[in-house]
């Protein structure tokens, strides 16, 4: 089975099988050569993060629909042509040998004739809606719901510098002992020092950080700076008692424990087994003690009432801050499940609040960019609980106790950050 060909199930398998893009991906490349896992993992993520552009396209030259191995072939053949630099005798080629692969000689003249006829045209491609949402929608390849949400909150000019953003650079980070300057100076490639974190490193090129000796060793670890400033809004936690609540894949469990340089008693509580697993692995790779429990942080536990000097949640959310890296984020969320997820997040807080001492730190995080995830959730939270307010966050981003990181202005991922203090 050529390269394509498992591109094309993989694709397949994210937008018409709910498959996430990046287990999936990471499957697909896991047998491949270096060469073709470039090109396999390209395929699928380019033709993702266009989509909506493809089939806005596809729509004014096809008339009717497609069996979905049809449709997912088009897609690809129109992503090498218009969003990729494969030569157009080649994406024409290769799809017309995709399509007789899959069993659908007869369909092989269709598909030619449908993507020759894009490549010719493409000096007059049909223009984009004139309308700001739907424009924003399909020429940067978002649904209709997330943009309508951002352009109403932000304006039209800040939601397409949002959307146009460029796609974050791997992010990584040292575990003490092992510190920055000595990361970076064993590192294989290039990397600069964020600035919002200090210990925070982005790498100029890629390699195979899961295998390299320092990774295995648990030197350093992979993290985005984001999800570092959350945990270092809880504050100087040496020699006290924490909670990260929502604890999997364990990277910011453990570099909570980096911060106070391994004088913390750390509890992490996650709720799925399989999830709780891979905390426990990460936790142990990178040397950190901590009690791991299998738990709904949704539900109150009164055995461990005002017993933390820290919280910290990073609540289960939409993911909208995460669009550029995860473009199948864009597609599987909807409107409704904010609602729900919104309902989610607040039985966590009130469950979570509970646990935190008097004169504690609670922090509210998620990765997303919905205010009724993030801002409203916050201010019914506080509305309801006069014991917590809010404090600002010790981190170099103006804020009120709240901060709302938006990638094309602070260079990280979409994430907002709560702190409260328990005053009563």
């Amino acid at each position: 089975m050529n390269t394509r060909r498992q591109a094309l199930d993989a694709l397949c398998d994210i937008t018409d099988r709910g498959a996430y893009a990046n287990l999936r991906v990471k499957q697909l490349t896991s047998s491949l050569l270096e060469r073709e896992a470039k090109l396999a993992a390209a395929l699928v993520y380019h033709t993702l993060d266009h989509l909506l552009t493809i089939d806005y396209y596809l729509a004014h030259f096809v008339k009717g629909s497609q069996k979905p191995v049809i449709r997912g072939i088009l897609r690809l053949g129109v992503c090498e042509l218009l969003f990729l630099s494969t030569p157009a005798h080649a994406a024409l080629n290769e799809s017309v040998t995709l399509t007789k692969e899959v069993g659908k000689s007869g369909l092989s003249g269709f598909v030619n004739a449908v993507l020759r006829n894009i490549d010719r045209n493409r000096a007059s491609l049909p223009p984009f809606p004139s309308e700001p949402v739907a424009r924003l929608s399909i020429q940067y390849s978002y649904p209709e719901w997330i943009v309508r949400e951002w352009v109403n909150r932000f304006g039209e000019a800040e939601t397409e510098a949002l959307l146009s953003r460029p796609q974050s650079a791997i992010e990584v980070r040292a575990q003490y002992p092992y510190t920055r300057d000595e990361l970076q100076k064993s590192l294989p490639v290039a990397s600069t020092v964020n600035s919002l974190d200090e210990n925070s490193l982005s790498l100029e090129s890629g390699f195979d950080l899961a295998s390299h000796p320092l990774f295995l060793e648990g030197k350093f670890t992979v993290m985005g700076e984001s999800a570092m400033l959350a945990c270092r809004t809880l504050g100087d936690m040496r020699g006290k008692r924490v909670l990260d609540a929502c604890a999997a894949p364990g990277g910011k469990s453990a570099y909570l424990a980096s911060l106070s340089q391994n004088d913390i008693q750390l509890t992490c509580f996650e709720l799925h087994p399989h999830r709780k697993e891979l905390l426990d692995k990460t936790l142990a790779r990178l040397h950190v003690a901590a009690d791991t429990f299998i738990k709904d942080a949704a539900e109150f536990d009164p055995a461990l009432e005002v017993a933390f000097d820290g919280v910290l949640i990073d609540a289960p959310c939409s993911g909208l801050g995460l669009l550029g890296d995860k473009p199948d984020i864009r597609y599987s969320k909807s409107d409704r499940d904010i609602t729900e997820l919104v309902e989610i997040q607040k039985h966590i807080l009130e469950a979570c609040a509970r646990y935190v001492k008097h004169g504690g730190v609670l922090v509210y995080a998620t990765c997303t960019i919905s205010q009724r995830e993030n801002e409203a959730q916050t201010d019914a939270f506080l509305h309801a609980h006069k014991e917590f307010v809010l404090e600002e966050i010790p981190i170099s981003v103006a804020n009120d106790g709240q901060v709302q990181l938006l990638p094309h202005v602070h260079h990280t991922d979409g994430f907002y950050i709560a702190r409260m203090r328990r005053c009563i």
